[in-house]
């Protein structure tokens, strides 16, 4: 079993390889259907299992396509990832849509309404509504 220092070592080095790969070298038109970015890398504490969280921006079905191309990709990013960085074995990747920035973006958006709504009736900022029990 590694130390926990050296799994993040080695998540952090698996997604700057493998950003750089979707960046550059995986050559399937579908990874370029939607804009690609790895957010995060969990490793195995054995390192034997990476899971690669990506966000990807555009549409529903872009979105779809985008990771259909980077499943297809897995054996390249696998056989890349064994050339580039040195492990006794090179682990199993897997892809995953990280939906965190929608997560996020859908909240920011319920907060500005719930704003904007307390503007409109002209409540304050401050004004905390007092409850029964005062």
């Amino acid at each position: 079993m590694a130390t926990s220092r050296r799994v993040s070592r080695v998540a952090s080095l698996i997604q700057q390889e493998v950003s750089q790969m979707v960046l550059h070298e995986i050559k399937d038109d579908r990874v370029g259907a939607g804009l690609v970015s790895v957010t995060d890398v969990n490793v195995s504490g054995d390192l034997q299992h990476a899971k690669i969280f990506v966000s990807i921006y555009g549409t529903d079905e872009a979105k779809a396509e985008t990771m259909e191309g980077l499943k297809s990709a897995t054996g390249y990013v696998r056989r890349e990832l064994g050339k580039r960085v040195r492990l006794r074995r090179t682990p199993e990747v897997r892809f995953v849509e990280d939906q965190g920035i929608e997560r996020g973006d859908r909240m920011l958006a319920l907060l500005n309404q719930l704003n904007e709504e307390r503007q409109s009736k002209g409540l304050d900022d401050d004004y905390i509504p007092a409850t029964e029990e005062e």
